[in-house]
């Protein structure tokens, strides 16, 4: 298993009408434009992408016009809408039971931010921020936690990159109920599963762009919905294995911690980049790597950085 070493930062950013958030923000105006849809790069793309924001998730157009302000580029706002954006993968299992989310994240870890967000845009918000201003996972101080995995269908469609659609949810939702109906009316581009945890409930849903949402048989998932999985794609990503792993496990982050959950396929972007233990009665958030964790509350957050390594020692047996 590979090793690498990597610097997670912690930040707060209010409004992110400061400029502590465009400190954070993410790429450069060249690779931001590499992100773009070809038709997002044009007049009528970026039309398109603003009114399917303003119609999906009104309450934080404020926000997103506050923090497109912010970035010195063209097409800034259409970027930040997340409606017009390339589609990426990654790999991730997830559980909810008993009151908390357990998740790990796996992708490059060089492609992965490592910032971990406080925000205050609608109402305090915690999470791990990744494409500018989505969320990986997160919480907010209603006791709501969400976090996302690729839903392993290679489909697209007319509608939003999931971050964005996270942290809609912890911004204008309390409760899970409250969150999947709001979930059923927003687009999502590509097949995600969500994980979703309140003090009194949670469920797993599956969405995309050619079904409709799917609640899970629990509230555990993987890389794959409610289709069979081809062996080619089960033997690469280990999905089915992965799921079972953490149906037996239950919310353990010891197990998190060690194959066959925690990978270390880094160079084929399925590593284990970090796991993250919400607990929304609490209102607290654990961030863990082999032998370290870092913890933080969804309100009152300390800014600050933590190095650490990811990946097993040599010898352990990744399966």
């Amino acid at each position: 298993m590979s090793r690498y070493v990597k610097t997670f930062h912690a930040v707060e950013i209010a409004d992110g009408g400061d400029g502590r958030w465009a400190g954070h923000a993410g790429p450069t105006p060249v690779s931001a434009r590499d992100w773009l849809t070809e038709e997002g790069r044009t007049d009528r793309g970026a039309a398109r992408a603003r009114d399917l924001f303003e119609t999906h998730m009104p309450e934080l157009v404020p926000a997103l016009d506050r923090l497109a302000g912010q970035l010195a580029f063209p097409r800034a706002g259409t970027l930040l809408t997340l409606a017009a954006v390339r589609p990426f993968f990654s790999g991730c299992t997830q559980i909810g039971r008993g009151g908390a989310l357990l998740r790990n994240y796996d992708f490059a870890p060089e492609h992965c931010a490592g910032t971990i967000v406080s925000s205050r845009f609608l109402r305090p918000v915690i999470g791990v921020q990744e494409a500018w201003w989505g969320l990986l996972d997160g919480m907010n101080d209603a006791g709501l936690a969400v976090s996302l995995t690729f839903g392993g269908r290679f489909v697209q469609g007319p509608g939003f990159a999931v971050p964005i659609v996270l942290r809609y949810l912890l911004e204008t939702c309390r409760t899970v109920d409250e969150a999947v109906d709001r979930l059923r009316t927003v687009p999502v581009a590509i097949p995600q599963n969500v994980t979703l945890v309140d003090p009194h409930r949670t469920v797993t849903v599956h969405v995309g762009p050619d079904i409709p949402l799917i609640e899970a048989p629990d509230s555990c998932a993987a890389n794959h919905q409610h289709l069979p999985v081809p062996d080619e794609q089960e033997r690469s990503t280990r999905t089915q294995a992965r799921l079972a792993a953490v149906r037996e496990a239950g919310v353990d982050v010891a197990a998190m911690l060690r194959p066959p959950l925690y990978q270390g396929a880094y160079d084929q972007w399925l590593g284990t980049v970090y796991t993250a233990h919400y607990r929304p009665a609490e209102g607290r958030v654990t961030y863990h790597w082999p032998g370290e964790a870092w913890e933080h509350p969804v309100v009152g957050l300390v800014p600050g950085s933590r190095t650490v390594a990811l990946g097993l020692p040599d010898g352990t047996d990744e399966r």
